[in-house]
């Protein structure tokens, strides 16, 4: 499990986590829940903000029937929720703890929380709550570092979720089918101000001492400032990979 001080980091910034983390594409969430049925209920597992759940209620449309449940253990994230996407209320809950019945839920989405969960005690949980044949998909949106300076952008800022690191985490355990992986490219345009407000909102600088603080934005302006691609640009595209496994509960 990963360091708890570090996954409950977020909330002091969540009003800029909301601003400034990259949305989910949509064909992403789409295969994400691909299956025999259209599921009526969904819930986003640590759901931060509301970033993935407001992408999968845009999906859905209005509808009746179909609901969002968003299930957040950081009360800040929570309450920026709240403000940010009218009419859903986030549960109190974790993913080692997930406040709903036995096999009340279609599909359980995670996105870009997956690596802070305890794996075997939420594995059970999400297999409880999910019915025979629910869809569990963890969902990532990685920086795309085959671009040199966006290696850069990570080497300076300490930043992980690669592709291959994520890809150890595709065995869900006993109660799940095999992993699918699937793939999709997006991009988000940032002011080099945004790029480094974003970057705030990531759990290294949130938990870093004031000196590592400084000493990071201080290596981002000289990138910004003096890299052939990026010197003397108002934007920049800020390119990603976004990455989803997908498993069925059996």
């Amino acid at each position: 499990m990963a360091d708890p001080t570090h996954a409950l980091s977020f909330g002091a910034a969540a009003a800029a986590y909301d601003r400034f983390r990259p949305r989910y594409p949509q064909d992403a969430l789409r295969w994400a829940l691909d299956g025999p049925s259209a599921p009526a209920r969904v819930v986003d597992l640590g759901a931060g903000t509301g970033i993935l759940a407001r992408g999968v209620l845009a999906l859905l449309g209005d509808e009746a029937g179909r609901e969002v449940v968003p299930v957040e253990p950081d009360p800040g994230m929570r309450a920026q929720l709240a403000a940010a996407t009218p009419g859903t209320t986030a549960l109190a809950g974790s993913a080692e703890s997930v406040p709903l019945p036995d096999g009340s839920v279609d599909a359980v989405l995670v996105g870009q929380a997956y690596h802070w969960f305890d794996r075997d005690r939420a594995h059970a949980e999400i297999a409880r709550v999910l019915r025979p044949g629910g869809t569990f998909a963890p969902i990532w949106n990685l920086r795309d570092e085959r671009v040199p300076w966006v290696a850069e952008l990570t080497r300076i800022a300490h930043l992980g979720d690669n592709a291959g690191s994520v890809q150890r985490y595709a065995d869900f355990g006993p109660a799940f089918g095999p992993v699918e992986t699937g793939e999709f490219h997006h991009s988000t345009t940032l002011t080099p101000d945004e790029v480094v407000s974003m970057l705030h909102t990531r759990s290294y600088w949130l938990t870093a001492t004031p000196a590592e603080q400084q000493r990071i934005d201080r290596e981002l302006r000289d990138l910004f400032a003096t890299h052939p691609e990026l010197a003397g640009r108002d934007t920049v595209e800020l390119p990603y990979v976004t990455l989803v496994l997908r498993s069925r509960r059996r």
